[in-house]
């Protein structure tokens, strides 16, 4: 089969496409052909440094896939060979989505709702799963609270938006003021321009921020929380202590997750959620894609076009 492999780790140069042995599903797991991959801030990161994981390679990047079921392994019952899945299997440990194949345990994958294309499709696991998590699973977000996300217009946050507003929640988002109007469209109820507008001088009493960005970010946040408010994080951030005896600060890194991959099928279906796909790349231009990725300046998500 043909997958993405990097010998080295590095800058987009290092990826390309060869010949590799196709793997096998064993017991729970299923083999998916990959029709689209998604491409998320951790994939260059992995390339660059291994990732969480510590990568060695050579290996393949990849975790959101949208495919159709070749075989199932001993012990299967959920899916049959044609199945239309989708999923972001075994993440953080490699998985191999940039390329024709790729096994994982069955429950890492839902059915491919119908109202979305396997490309629409490959752009919701990671960052869907990630938005809920943090939302849903652990800061529980409800009808009436007040929700801050920063990045909105990017693959977390746009996803993020919609989420929140499914629940009932008063959204708003920091974005740059030409994305603005795309922030409208999908639901946020303010829009804050972070180039122009300091959001720590204009918001406060907030009930969660879902935080994609990290760094300095992290205590600003916090700042606009009311007290036992939640500080969800993407990426990790430094609190001053009075901070973090005030807010519920957590680090969200996303797993994979049945019963959260089934939650945002519901959501889809409803036509609550829909992802924007702002590039598509064949899986030849990976490292294009990866170049347009890092800029970050991306809309909603880029996928590569598997097969």
């Amino acid at each position: 089969m043909r997958a993405v492999i990097q010998d080295e780790l590095g800058g987009p140069e290092v990826l390309r496409v060869a010949e590799v042995e196709r793997p096998e599903p064993g017991p729970t797991e299923i083999l998916v052909r990959v029709h689209a991959a998604g491409v998320n801030p951790t994939d260059w990161k992995s390339r660059e440094s291994g990732g969480l994981t510590g990568l060695e390679p050579p290996f393949t990047l990849g975790w959101d896939v949208s495919g159709t079921v070749e075989a199932v392994g001993a012990g299967v019952r959920l899916y049959e060979p044609g199945d239309e899945v989708y999923g972001m299997p075994r993440f953080p440990h490699a998985a191999g989505g940039y390329g024709q194949y790729v096994t994982a345990p069955a429950r890492q994958f839902d059915f491919k709702p119908a109202a979305l294309t396997h490309v629409e499709a490959a752009a919701v696991p990671l960052v869907g799963l990630t938005a809920h998590q943090a939302l849903v699973d652990n800061a529980g977000v409800r009808a009436g609270q007040r929700v801050l996300v920063h990045a909105a217009a990017g693959g977390v946050g746009h996803l993020a938006v919609q989420i929140a507003k499914a629940h009932g929640a008063y959204v708003i988002g920091t974005a740059s003021a030409g994305k603005h109007e795309f922030l409208r469209s999908i639901g946020a109820d303010e829009a804050i321009d972070y180039r122009s507008e300091d959001f720590a001088a204009v918001l406060s009493d907030l009930d969660i921020v879902v935080d994609p960005i990290g760094g300095e970010y992290a205590a600003k946040s916090a700042s606009v929380l009311k007290d036992g408010g939640y500080l969800m994080s993407v990426i990790p951030g430094d609190l001053p202590a009075a901070e973090q005896e005030r807010v519920r600060a957590g680090f969200v890194l996303v797993e994979p997750d049945w019963s959260g991959m089934r939650a945002l099928s519901a959501l889809i279906e409803a036509g609550r959620l829909r992802p924007h796909v702002a590039e598509t790349y064949p899986l030849e231009e990976v490292a294009k894609a990866h170049e347009s990725l890092q800029t970050g300046r991306t809309t909603g998500k880029i996928v590569l076009t598997v097969d």
